[in-house]
């Protein structure tokens, strides 16, 4: 090695990624202190498109690469643009931005002409959504909804608050496997994304093989715990992550036999080889062992007729 040059062999496997120029993805926590958001809000970005992530190869969950933090921050407005993208508020902050009543707020919720982008639930165990408040100033915003703010509710509209119509968790629901199907290309992984808002019996109805339905939740999107496995926060989480009204199930198990059929054209789901079934490679053994046979026994002939001579002159 001459002059100043260093051969790659030469770099110690230990160095820092500085010195290799590699700017290592960060985690969300780190991604949401460099970006100056809380943790929850950098979550509901990531949600919306507003900041990308990509999977960590040790397979310890998303990261923010180096260079979107660099996009985002170079935003104008940033971070406080950022931060009213996301905001997101519950029912009597949003009526106050549409300036209704919480109980007229509630209704335009249940009727699904607001859409809930989060929820939790209280220490009572009740649901409270929230939503983006830059959609609800774009709703009050909107001449075409000066009536539904200032007049009477519709009769129709009327008719179907009359009849139990609550389109809150189903409108959730429609926003988070959006969010689900833009994090892969992967048409497995995009398939369990729609069977995760489908019971488990209506997924065996439209997936009969079992070695299928083994490898799709092996691909099954994590699901943020509410309570512990079987009590009553969980039940009610479940409720919402679960498709419940009958045209909503039909749409989602259409889409899911739809995309079952182009993930099983990329490739089949990992199945055991049958007990006793012969692999190519075991079919060509004893071929093998034939013709190294058919090789090696005239060379021991040969070699016992010469000791023979020999030994009988």
């Amino acid at each position: 090695m001459s002059g100043n040059t260093i051969t790659q062999s030469a770099l110690p496997t230990s160095a820092p990624a500085a010195a290799t120029g590699i700017r290592p993805a960060l985690t969300p926590s780190r991604a949401a202190r460099e970006l100056g958001l809380k943790r929850g809000e950098l979550d509901l970005a990531v949600r919306l498109g507003c900041i990308r992530t990509l999977p960590d190869e040790g397979g310890g969950g998303r990261r923010v690469a180096r260079a979107e933090i660099d996009r985002v921050r170079s935003e104008t407005g940033f971070p406080d643009a950022l931060r009213e993208r996301v905001k997101a508020v519950g029912t009597a902050e949003g009526a106050a931005l549409m300036g209704v009543s919480a109980a007229r707020f509630t209704r335009f919720a249940r009727l699904g002409l607001i859409a809930p982008v989060k929820w939790y639930l209280n220490r009572y165990r009740a649901v409270v959504w929230l939503y983006l408040a830059e959609e609800l100033r774009q709703f009050a915003a909107s001449e075409n909804n000066a009536p539904l703010l200032r007049g009477r509710t519709p009769e129709g509209l009327r008719d179907q608050l009359d009849a139990g119509v609550d389109l809150r968790a189903r409108n959730w629901r429609g926003r988070h496997v959006g969010y689900l199907l833009r994090q892969t290309e992967d048409p497995w992984a995009r398939a369990a994304a729609v069977a995760s808002l489908l019971d488990p019996v209506q997924v065996a109805e439209i997936i009969e093989d079992p070695y299928e339905r083994a490898y799709l939740n092996r691909f099954q999107p994590d699901r943020t715990a509410h309570g512990a496995p079987d009590s009553p926060a969980a039940h009610v989480a479940a409720r919402i992550m679960t498709a419940q009204d009958p045209d909503e199930i039909s749409w989602l198990r259409s889409d899911l036999a739809n995309v079952i059929e182009e993930a099983r054209e990329d490739r089949p789901a990992p199945r055991p080889t049958p007990r006793g079934a012969e692999t190519p490679r075991a079919r060509r053994k004893p071929q093998l062992i034939e013709e190294q046979r058919s090789v090696e026994e005239p060379e021991r002939a040969r070699g016992l007729f010469g000791w023979l001579r020999r030994r009988n002159p």
